[in-house]
């Protein structure tokens, strides 16, 4: 049997290492020997002994702020020995090595799997609470591996002069940068006619660091009152 799609670009990449590594852009594969972090549902293949475990909210404690989403947290945890491959609708994946001292703001619908090695919370976006009602974002800290999703190639900018960033584009940023919320649009009759811009409010974005941005926007949440509320920040890693 002869095709292309039998090139060496299209098979298994294999390493002696375990560990995530880029499948290709679209797919990650975990060389899994121990235990793994993943979205729930993002399993799209595997090979081996691997076994997934549902956490839900109870038992992440320290990860389901239940008072301001009232749901759990989509995440799965794979143990075992095999090959695991994961995407998120044919998302580029880029995979983030977090050194000890490192820390990184994510907004959760980009996360896809990390290493069990890190840890993680859901806290808020500093300067953000009186503009938008309140941002959360997931911070990840420690030693070892995270894997994110953008839709399409996203520009990764440095925070050398004052940056503003669409907050649904906002993929992750540099955890020690200070953050608000900044009017980008002009009050005036237009306003008060009922026009918009669409671009009413932007992040701001100062210190040392970075900002990975999409060529994307992610789309508020729907739902009641905090869902709302909190738009693409939170959306996808609580369902």
């Amino acid at each position: 049997m002869r095709s292309a799609l039998f090139s060496a670009e299209n098979l298994e990449k294999e390493s002696a290492q375990p560990g995530m590594r880029l499948q290709n852009s679209k797919m990650l594969k975990i060389e899994l020997n121990g235990e793994a972090m993943a979205r729930v549902g993002s399993m799209v293949a595997y090979q081996g002994q691997v076994q997934f475990q549902a956490l839900g909210s109870g038992g992440l404690g320290k990860f389901l702020k239940q008072k301001l989403t009232g749901e759990g947290v989509p995440l799965m945890k794979l143990t075992g020995r095999g090959d695991v491959f994961l995407a998120d609708f044919a998302k580029d994946v880029h995979i983030i090595d977090l050194e000890p001292g490192d820390a990184l703001s994510i907004n959760g619908s980009s996360v896809l799997a990390f290493d069990s090695s890190l840890q993680y919370d859901i806290k808020m976006v500093g300067g953000t609470g009186m503009a938008a009602s309140g941002l959360f974002n997931c911070v990840f800290s420690g030693h070892g591996r995270i894997a994110i999703t953008t839709k399409g190639t996203p520009v990764v900018l440095n925070v050398d002069a004052p940056t503003y960033v669409d907050p649904q584009a906002a993929v992750c940023w540099s955890a020690s940068l200070q953050t608000g919320y900044h009017r980008a649009e002009q009050l005036g009759l237009g306003t008060l006619l009922g026009r918009s811009t669409g671009e009413a409010f932007t992040m701001s974005f100062a210190g040392q660091g970075f900002v990975v941005v999409q060529p994307s926007e992610e789309p508020p949440l729907q739902g009641s009152g905090t869902q709302q509320q909190q738009g693409g920040l939170l959306g996808g890693l609580l369902s």
